[in-house]
């Protein structure tokens, strides 16, 4: 073995080196064999929008600083606009968000997913039993997935095979009777908001908590249904009382249940307001407790919100409201009520779909008009947002879900 003298500038160069091995993306996480994956699912043809992406966008988060850093194209889709895991994390489903499938349909695309590598095998792909399906969500038992068919008016169950793909649907409703007005009882002032009471459009559906109960919105009629599930053949059956109405014109959209089961958030589209209730995990019933906007005091125009989440301590709520291009925070009180305490701008255009990683560091906003993806800090004490200063480019952002 033979030695020489390391020089100052070898030794500068040596460790200039190290450090960028060590900060490049993955490289920690590969070593311990831990990785935050993310998967975005796009529009390739418009819907409220640019038509930019072409499916299903993989990418790895840096759990220190935010940022998403894309690996790959993992599937081309059409209108991949909803994506959900099933609760194993080894099969993920989208929501082709299209109408010329087998006809007249939409369509649900089922994936096998490589945790591992992240990498997405499709299983099969069926009918979604409507026109564009807009939302889908797997139950607790990892049997079922429900899906939403906003351009149909219907929703539909469909069983989830021992492989991961879909078999044909067990259960098909079509929402019917009068839609409400075109003008929102509770918008702002000067508002032109308008996005569907035309006819029925189902919008979301997913089970509560206990996995008894099946909730759908329609945004057209203001309704929500409540209906009790079989858990054995997947059909749906309504409880007393659904379903529960909104107030005329509003339109609800999207919904989430706190952790405790028994709050339940609604968010309407039409008039950027969430709607508090109160959740019988018993019966399935739902109470209204108090009715907010998701926009600063003042605000006078068009606006349409999109999506509402809870912090995973659930202390805090946010709603995404597009044209106003922000996300809208509120603190809740040990009774469930909601402040509004602030926004933070998504720094882009049209925020479709808002997300919190694992760990609940860092929430991202899908900008889809804008083309990116913007990452900012959470501030687990106050709630706040403060954007990273981060953009992932990807074309005509739908939504994102992280892999745990």
């Amino acid at each position: 073995m033979t030695s020489r003298n390391i020089s100052r500038r070898e030794l500068l160069r040596g460790s200039m080196a190290v450090a960028a091995l060590a900060s490049a993306p993955g490289l920690v996480r590969a070593a311990s064999g831990q990785r935050t994956l993310a998967y975005v699912g796009t529009y390739s043809t418009p819907v409220d929008g640019g038509g930019n992406g072409k499916g299903i966008y993989l990418f790895e988060m840096n759990p220190t600083t935010g940022e998403l850093t894309l690996i790959e194209l993992a599937a081309e889709a059409r209108n991949a606009g909803w994506l959900s895991f099933d609760p194993s994390g080894r099969f993920l489903y989208a929501a082709n968000e299209v109408t010329d499938y087998e006809g007249k349909s939409g369509a649900v695309s089922a994936y096998a997913v490589d945790r591992k590598t992240g990498k997405l095998h499709l299983l099969n792909m069926v009918s979604s039993q409507g026109a564009g399906p807009a939302h889908l969500s797997v139950d607790a038992s990892g049997k079922y997935v429900f899906v939403a068919n906003y351009a149909g008016g219907t929703v539909a169950v469909l069983p989830i095979q021992s492989s991961g793909a879909l078999g044909a649907a067990t259960y098909v409703h079509q929402d019917t009777g009068s839609v409400g007005p075109k003008v929102p009882t509770s918008a702002p002032p000067g508002s032109f908001a308008f996005s569907g009471h035309d006819k029925p459009h189902a919008h979301m559906i997913q089970a509560d908590p206990s996995n008894h109960f099946v909730l759908q919105t329609d945004l057209g009629q203001d309704r929500i249904y409540v209906s009790a599930l079989d858990a054995g053949s997947g059909k749906l059956s309504p409880v007393a009382g659904s379903p529960f109405s909104v107030p005329p014109g509003d339109g609800p959209r999207h919904f989430t249940f706190h952790r405790n089961g028994r709050w339940l958030y609604s968010l309407q589209e039409e008039a950027s307001t969430v709607t508090f209730f109160h959740f019988d995990p018993a019966t399935g019933s739902l109470s209204p407790q108090q009715t907010i906007s998701t926009l600063p005091h003042g605000f006078k125009g068009t606006n349409f919100t999109a999506e509402i989440l809870l912090s995973p301590d659930g202390r805090f709520l946010y709603v995404s409201n597009r044209l106003h291009d922000t996300v809208g925070i509120f603190s809740l009180n040990h009774e469930g009520r909601l402040t509004y305490v602030g926004e933070a701008s998504t720094m882009g255009d049209y925020p479709r779909h808002i997300q919190i990683a694992p760990g609940g560091a860092f929430l991202y906003a899908c900008n889809q008009r804008s083309d990116a993806i913007t990452s900012f800090h959470v501030d687990r004490n106050t709630g706040l947002l403060r954007f990273t200063g981060q953009y992932a480019g990807v074309g005509t952002p739908a939504c994102i879900v992280f892999m745990t």
